[in-house]
């Protein structure tokens, strides 16, 4: 891949605020029609580094490109071509669905406004709606008009914070499915989340905890460079056998899967000695099974240092 081909490539960015390192020299590389994903708990970092990105916060270390202009020095032009959508619904809830698009458009000074409005309102499928006032809307339609709005000036770059928090799982699916649609248009998209079937609909994933970037792969490539090995348990003694293994030194992970226990460790042989006395019990199902991302993100935050202790 060369440089042409990315949209973002930054290195080093950090934010420091009084004596705490909120973002810790953290790289980034993101090809164009990309979906990419920044997992993490909530106080990570995501959002401080999302919008170090776009030119909506100075880094306080670090350099870089967004979309080819100088993320410290160009901000103007980075904000004018990226659509970024925040945490909590920020249009105007007194207006209408059409009167909240036709002033972003006025903003962004477009020209064919009346034109842009209509194809943002049948592009999301809330021409409808273009006339119920925005603070009557439930939390996905909400969430449709402010993809709408983010959208209303062709940005090449999205830039979505946490944008499916407190929307019901139909309306996370439906959103799903227009980011799809857009990544099919050549819009590269960068998305936080804390959602684990969320970041596996990504195609690259970057784990942060804490302000520092843990891991940074494409995300079919991440459980195998975390490098578990893992055995699953079904049965009736799974807190017995969780309590045990728990103490044991050579296992690294044991996390409960619904009606399932997953016991985890980077050392296959220790593993299978360690559950050993447990698989000739009848009342017991065991299966070996790859480790998938949920487990390699609880190993990964498990050993994250918290940067505010």
């Amino acid at each position: 891949m060369t440089d042409s081909d990315l949209v973002i490539d930054v290195r080093g960015l950090t934010k420091i605020y009084g004596d705490k390192r909120v973002v810790d020299n953290f790289d980034l590389a993101v090809p164009k029609g990309a979906v990419y994903g920044f997992l993490g708990p909530n106080g990570s970092g995501k959002t401080t580094t999302i919008r170090m990105v776009c030119g909506l916060l100075k880094a306080s270390a670090g350099s870089g490109t967004c979309l080819g202009f100088d993320v410290i020095t160009q901000s103007d032009e980075i904000k004018a071509n990226v659509g970024y959508m925040t945490q909590k619904f920020s249009l105007w809830e007194d207006m209408t669905i059409r009167e909240n698009l036709d002033f972003v458009a006025q903003m962004y000074d477009i020209s064919d406004r009346s034109h842009r409005v209509s194809k943002a309102l049948e592009g999301l499928g809330l021409e409808a709606r273009s006339h119920q006032l925005a603070g009557s809307l439930s939390g996905g339609w909400k969430q449709r008009l402010a993809l709408a709005a983010c959208m209303i000036h062709d940005p090449k770059l999205l830039l979505l914070d946490e944008p499916t928090a407190g929307v019901d799982p139909k309306a996370r699916r439906d959103f799903w499915d227009s980011i799809h649609d857009l990544a099919d248009q050549g819009i590269t998209i960068l998305v936080s989340t804390h959602y684990m079937d969320e970041a596996m609909q990504c195609d690259f994933i970057a784990y942060i905890a804490y302000g520092k970037k843990l891991i940074d792969a494409p995300s079919a490539e991440i459980p195998a460079r975390v490098g578990l090995h893992t055995w699953r348990v079904e049965g009736k003694k799974l807190r017995e056998i969780a309590r045990a293994l728990k103490k044991n030194p050579a296992i690294e992970q044991v996390a409960r899967f619904g009606t399932a226990l997953h016991i985890s460790s980077r050392d296959e042989i220790a593993l299978q000695k360690a559950i050993a006395p447990w698989q000739n019990d009848t009342l017991l199902k065991w299966s070996k099974k790859e480790a998938g991302l949920e487990e390699a993100f609880i190993h990964l935050m498990t050993s994250a240092k918290d940067n505010f202790s």
